[in-house]
């Protein structure tokens, strides 16, 4: 349920027509009682007339008459009491029912509040929590309801109140910001707004505070924008490779030739280096030309039925003799479930796979472990892989970067390697992500189980 700070209710109204109902049944009794005595004096007078001498008789009629003046205006009384209270007893019913509906109005707002994907915070000036959701207590990772305490102290995985103030100081300010949380062991992130809450004076009286979990839309953002770099380099890599490869050709045929005149006369050891030296550098430059190609080209991809678990424990069986020796300890964890084939490339996502590995031992010179885990997902359409080391992660700055080509923090290497797992996983129309935190990084696989090939062709200019 939404837990809100409750106010008081006020028994004003309660008590007040309480009080009314009463004088009006003491009223009415009063007036009962007065009704009786008449009665009973009229009894007496009648009683009294006729033992009168007639002389006198007129005077006794004049005061029985004022006698039924009375009465009638005690009848009067009585009517007024009666629908006095009838009234009375239908304000209380009223109120009654008002009461209900409104009861009622709450608990459906309670409801919907608490039903909802986005937690919704409230607080007074002060910060102090004055309601909050059942999703909000869970982005909070609050044991309870934190109705009266500040949200400065009760939220401390998140500059929340932080941003609550700052928002405060620009009333006007509609802007949005992401707070990168752990939340049940895995990384979310969390886009929060905060807007003034105003009363019915327009008076603001504090702040509402709004938490959507955009992981996955963050990722799908990531993805394409990964693929827009991924589009635009591969293009620069094809037209480089088309321009520099006629000229590198030549250039390593003359240096042949020249080195093959040099050889029939007597030449200094320095000339022979430096000769050695051209021709090292142009492999180099041949071998980042082909990485280009590699990257920018679309190759076929040759399909075939894969045991993904046993590739799995393939790939860990050929990798355990190298992470023994650096202390590492990789284990393959057995799925829920019986796991369909998948159809693939398998010699692609053994590469994939491989550099993964070698990446994450590479992240643990000191020795850990490694896990390999495969699973379904999406009702059974997908299939998910995971790579994940107990390392000391990837700095966040960096975390946007690792996919890039060329990026690369290690001082030997090309930068390729996770630029050409993106890639082949999305020739495969899978995904791969990247999620880390201090306690180690997790390479997440998404394959569907029924691939449409994409098929590309590679000319020999290329």
């Amino acid at each position: 349920m939404f837990r809100t700070r409750h106010a008081p209710a006020s028994k004003t109204p309660f008590l007040a027509i309480i009080a009314l109902l009463i004088l009006s049944l003491c009223s009415m009794g009063v007036t009962v009682w007065m009704l009786v005595d008449f009665l009973r004096e009229q009894r007496i007078v009648h009683e009294l007339i006729a033992n009168l001498p007639h002389d006198v008789r007129d005077s006794a009629e004049e005061l029985i008459g004022e006698l039924r003046l009375q009465f009638r205006l005690t009848i009067l009384v009585i009517l007024n009491a009666v629908l006095t209270t009838l009234a009375i007893v239908i304000l209380w019913r009223a109120y009654h029912i008002s009461q209900e509906s409104l009861r009622d109005i709450k608990a459906q707002a309670s409801d919907i509040l608490s039903s909802m994907e986005e937690g919704v915070i409230t607080t007074d000036l002060r910060g102090e929590i004055t309601s909050i959701n059942q999703r909000g207590r869970h982005f909070l990772q609050l044991e309870d309801d934190g109705i009266g305490h500040l949200l400065s102290e009760v939220c401390l995985h998140m500059p929340l109140d932080q941003y609550r103030k700052e928002m405060q100081e620009r009333v006007h300010s509609e802007e949005t910001r992401d707070f990168t949380v752990l939340l049940d062991g895995t990384l979310r992130t969390l886009r929060g707004f905060c807007q003034p809450l105003r009363n019915r004076d327009d008076r603001i009286i504090g702040h509402i505070l709004q938490l959507r979990d955009v992981t996955e839309r963050v990722f799908i953002d990531d993805r394409l924008r990964r693929m827009e770099r991924y589009m635009g380099l591969g293009n620069l890599a094809a037209g480089l490779h088309h321009e520099i490869k006629n000229p590198l050709a030549a250039l390593s045929l003359h240096v042949q030739l020249l080195e093959e005149q040099l050889d029939q006369s007597n030449v200094s050891d320095d000339i022979q280096e430096m000769l050695g030296v051209i021709k090292t550098e142009v492999l180099r430059v041949g071998g980042v030309l082909e990485n280009f190609r590699d990257y920018a080209s679309i190759g076929r991809l040759n399909f075939d039925k894969v045991d993904v678990v046993e590739l799995l424990e393939r790939q860990a069986a050929f990798l355990r003799p190298q992470a023994r020796h650096q202390q590492v300890k990789i284990v393959v964890e057995a799925p829920g479930t019986d796991l369909p084939e998948i159809s693939v490339d398998p010699i692609r996502l053994e590469q994939v796979l491989l550099n993964l590995v070698l990446n994450a031992m590479e992240a643990m010179p000191r020795g850990g472990e490694i896990r390999m885990r495969a699973d379904l997902q999406s009702e059974e359409e997908t299939l998910k892989l995971e790579v994940a080391d107990s390392g000391p992660g990837i700095p966040k700055d960096l975390q946007d970067r690792i996919f890039d080509p060329y990026f690369t923090t290690k001082s030997q290497g090309t930068g390729m390697g996770l630029a050409l797992c993106d890639k082949i996983i999305r020739e495969h129309n899978g995904a791969i992500d990247c999620r880390s935190s201090p306690s180690g990084t997790t390479f997440q696989i998404i394959l569907p189980i029924h691939i449409t090939q994409l098929v590309g062709t590679r000319t020999e200019d290329d």
